[in-house]
């Protein structure tokens, strides 16, 4: 990831955050007020992020953001709160839930988009394991974290769940379609 990589202090830091704001959302129902002058530079620059809840090996929660549109200490918090409280796939966090939850960040690079003749020639440059995609056509969109190349190894694969995320039927194609790729870091 080049300079941006987060040293383990800071990556500690992020993690004791998404706890304490889930903590704070469980005793108050918001998430974590946090003061940015307490941060270090590094925890403040504008981030997207992702925060995956996982209990006992089993997703419970993941919400995020793709565009950094908040300093990234900020964005863990509501995105913590968000995957604990407010993921529509799941209830709500209960308090004894707490002890068992993993919690899991990814800090995205910025989206760049990327240029492909066919489809053919998009799966040809996709890099498993290592590449985030957001597929966009008109309004239908969706992304699929790094995180995902394990359960869909294959080029092929991934990117016709992806399409099925945004909507879009898995063995559709047209010329419209945009893709961007980003990289994550992962933490915890």
């Amino acid at each position: 990831m080049g300079p941006m990589s987060l040293n383990k202090e800071h990556q500690q830091r992020l993690l004791e955050l998404a706890k304490h704001s889930i903590e704070q959302g469980l005793k108050t129902g918001k998430a974590l007020n946090i003061d940015l002058t307490d941060y270090p530079p590094e925890l403040v620059v504008p981030r997207a992020t992702f925060v995956t809840l996982n209990k006992n090996h089993v997703l419970r929660g993941c919400i995020g953001v793709l565009e950094a549109i908040r300093p990234l200490a900020e964005d863990i918090a509501e995105n913590a709160f968000s995957a604990a409280f407010n993921d529509p796939r799941f209830p709500p966090l209960s308090i004894d839930e707490l002890k068992d939850l993993d919690i899991h960040l990814s800090i995205l690079t910025p989206a760049e988009p990327m240029l492909f003749s066919s489809e053919q020639d998009l799966l040809l440059q996709l890099q498993p394991g290592i590449d985030g995609l957001i597929l966009q056509d008109g309004y239908r969109r969706g992304t699929f974290l790094p995180s995902v190349w394990e359960a869909l190894p294959k080029p092929e694969q991934f990117l016709r769940h992806l399409k099925q995320k945004a909507g879009l039927a898995p063995d559709y194609w047209s010329d419209r379609i945009n893709v961007s790729r980003y990289r994550t870091e992962m933490i915890g």
